[in-house]
This record gives structure tokens, sequence and C-alpha cells, in this order.
């Protein structure tokens, strides 16, 4: 069970751009789950899951002697969602899910200013999540940013 959960339902165990295939996982879960809840209920989720799975990869990697295997892509939804929370996003915000999903793996990969330093100082599952979190916030900062240029033209 700890495996799926941190896989996101076994899609960071995908060979090729484990974190890419997982942050599209949660968008399209994020995508579904907008139809019934609101944006709020959908960040303090990914708070939820987030605090969830600081243990949970804490105790996985004590099993697998790895820190921050590629498998691991529950981050990777923490992230997304954290960015559709703050760009703002609706059930039918085609561009901000778009924007968000492109901004999120931008700082995700790259690791600008202190996400790489949280990725790379920082151990176990707040290491794992921090990067992710981080970059959340920034990548839906930047999706906001565009966005309202995008409406203002």
């Amino acid at each position: 069970m700890r495996k799926f959960f941190l896989t996101l339902g076994y899609s960071g165990l995908f060979p090729k751009a484990p974190g890419t295939v997982g942050s599209f996982v949660a968008l399209l879960l994020a995508i579904a789950l907008l139809q019934i809840f609101n944006i709020t209920n959908l960040f303090l989720a990914a708070i939820l899951i987030s605090i969830i799975a600081i243990k949970q990869i804490d105790i996985y990697e004590e099993e697998v002697k790895e820190h921050d295997g590629k498998e691991i892509v529950i981050d990777e939804l923490a992230g997304m969602w954290i960015t559709l929370g703050f760009a703002g996003a609706t059930s039918s915000s085609w561009v901000i899910f778009v924007l968000s999903f492109i901004s999120f793996r931008f700082f995700d990969i790259y690791k600008p200013s202190i996400i790489g330093k949280i990725d790379q100082q920082v151990k176990g599952g707040l290491g794992v999540m921090g990067d992710d979190i981080v970059a959340g916030f920034f990548a839906g900062l930047l999706t906001s940013l565009i966005n309202y240029i995008i409406i203002s033209l």
C-alpha cells in the first residue's frame, strides 16, 4: 500500500520521465476532483497528503536504503496541486491547467534558487516533498502572472 501511495498508483514506475508522468497523473486527478470540489479543498488535500507523505517516505527510504528514488512521485502530486491552488484553477481552467503543468515541470526539473538548495540539503521525506512544495508555490505564482497577462491582452 505504501508503494502504491508513494508512486501515485504506480505511475512513478514508468520507465521514462516518471516525474513528468506523475505530474500528468496528478493533473488528471485534479481535473476530475475539481468537478466535485473547489480549489481550496484540493489545496488543503495537497497539504494533508504532503504531511502523510513525509513520514511514509522516511519509512520507505529506510527500507530501500535510497534517498529520493525516481519512483516516488507523490511529491509531484503535492507540487501540481499547490501550483493549481495558487493559480486559482477551476473545473474549466484549461489555460491554467496547461500553464500550471508547464511551469511546475520547469521549476521541478531545473530547481532554481531555494528549490535546488532544499533538494540538495534537506534529507528524508521533508527534502523529497519540500522542493516540490516550494516549486509548486513558485509555479503557481508564475502561472497566475502569465494568466493575468493573457487576460489583460
